[in-house]
């Protein structure tokens, strides 16, 4: 049978250099932390080279450290091999430990290992990132790109080449064929540069190197003759999906025999990914409880000591995939509604008892949820999970509003520390903190859950509209 072949994994041209110089740059910095702290390479250090070089190339594939960074930021693609270097070096802390040979090996010798490599990691990468500039800017090495469709996923695509010189494209300009008129308004503010035609004829001459296709999916007769008519180009040729398609998509292909599928609402939670979002739940909540569990006993006996009723709340929220679960949390006010109609706290609400108002300003009142997190119920990091009864009713006015539950729900989240917490008073609250939930679940990695980690120690406990 014929496998299918419609769609390919991306991958940059430059993936196997990256890889060997990251390797190589490893393999530099233990040669020189050894030569200069004197230590001898015994067997125990050769499998601390083979742990850490492993490890660092699996990170790095989860970071996606080796996509085309031509179209990606220099900061980030260092970003991303330092976390993955760091990473790389706890799993050598964790078997060392797990094996009983830290004790042969030089701590000294290890962190000189570890500065050094962090050094070469970003000198090698600023070598060839210099000389790429120096390249573009003497107009070597520069791609002329154009856009056939002035739409909104047009603008916005025009607006990053913009902010990004370092991506060493020149723009040529939007070519489109419909009157200015029935534009998209922000269109209207920049030049249409022809028709499509003459795009195609640009393509023709060379003049083209690169034609981005972001006419809307409707259109997909004129996309057909647009793409018939570039097969005798040699102009590389991307498509857009329009506004709607692209704020839904999470770009990973199925095979189902020789047919391929492009997911639309997916969780990204699927294979590996799962299984590393739970390992960081598990080994996150586990060490915060511990940290914390004095805590929670004094505030369990506050709350008991100062108001009649249970001590811990458990209330009806939807889970992952819309499944009911039980979120735990201290009680803080006088009532505990559980059914079809819940009434939002406000503020200076009546039911809130004195020592609930503080819990619930500091985000104490959640600190059970820990629990909820080991049990598997929810993550660490996720969108904020909702009263049942405010689920329904959200579900009904803001789009997409369920394509939260295609991620478990968490302790805190990216709307959150952006401050789309507490009340929602008003539709557009309830719009914006959605927004924010499906930014997070269609661009997940570890590195932005580490990113929303901290910002909730520093900023996302106090809010001034959690009531």
């Amino acid at each position: 049978m014929k496998s299918s072949r419609t769609f390919k994994p991306n991958s940059s041209s430059d993936a196997s250099f990256y890889r060997l110089f990251d390797i190589f740059a490893l393999f530099l910095a233990f040669q020189c932390s050894a030569l200069f702290y004197s230590f001898e390479l015994t067997a125990h250090y050769m499998v601390a080279v083979l742990t850490v070089a492993l490890s660092f190339l699996y990170c790095a594939e989860i970071f996606s450290a080796y996509r085309s960074w031509r179209a990606g930021k220099f900061k980030t693609m260092v970003l991303c091999a330092w976390g993955s270097l760091f990473i790389a070096f706890s799993i050598l802390f964790v078997i060392s430990f797990m094996f009983k040979f830290t004790e042969s090996l030089s701590r000294i010798g290890l962190g000189l290992w570890f500065l050094l490599s962090v050094a070469y990691l970003y000198i090698w990468r600023f070598g060839v990132q210099l000389y790429k500039r120096n390249r573009r800017s003497l107009g070597m090495n520069l791609r002329n790109v154009a856009i056939v469709g002035a739409t909104e996923s047009a603008v916005y695509l025009y607006d990053e080449i913009e902010k990004n010189d370092e991506l060493g494209f020149k723009f040529l300009g939007f070519f489109d064929d419909r009157k200015p008129e029935r534009l998209f308004n922000n269109v209207k503010t920049y030049e249409i540069s022809g028709t499509i035609q003459n795009a195609i004829c640009a393509a023709r001459e060379g003049k083209i190197d690169i034609l981005y296709i972001a006419l809307p999916m409707k259109a997909d007769k004129r996309i057909a003759d647009l793409l018939l008519q570039l097969g005798d180009t040699t102009v590389d040729v991307h498509f857009i999906p329009d506004f709607l398609l692209s704020n839904l998509i999470h770009a990973r292909v199925e095979h189902v025999g020789d047919v391929d599928t492009l997911s639309v609402f997916e969780s990204p939670f699927i294979g590996a990914r799962e299984f590393i979002k739970r390992t960081e739940d598990i080994i996150v909540s586990s060490i915060i409880l511990m940290l914390i569990s004095p805590m929670l006993i004094a505030i369990a006996f506050a709350v008991k000591f100062t108001s009649k009723g249970p001590v811990i709340f458990k209330q009806d929220r939807y889970g992952l995939d819309g499944r009911k679960i039980k979120v735990w949390k201290f009680r803080s006010m006088s009532v505990t509604e559980n059914s079809a109609v819940v009434t939002q706290a406000t503020k200076n609400d009546v039911r809130i008892t004195r020592l609930g108002g503080f819990l619930r300003r500091t985000s104490l009142d959640e600190l059970p949820q820990f629990i909820n997190v080991l049990k598997g119920d929810m993550s660490i990091v996720g969108p904020r999970p909702h009263a049942v009864a405010h689920n329904e009713e959200y579900r009904k006015k803001v789009e997409f509003y369920m394509f939260r539950h295609k991620a478990k729900p968490g302790i805190t989240g990216w709307a959150q520390i952006n401050g789309w917490r507490g009340e929602t008073d008003t539709l557009d609250k309830m719009e914006k903190r959605v927004e924010y939930d499906l930014h997070y679940i269609k661009h997940w990695s570890l590195w932005l859950d580490v990113k929303i980690i901290f910002m909730t120690i520093f900023k996302g406990f106090k809010n001034a509209n959690a009531y």
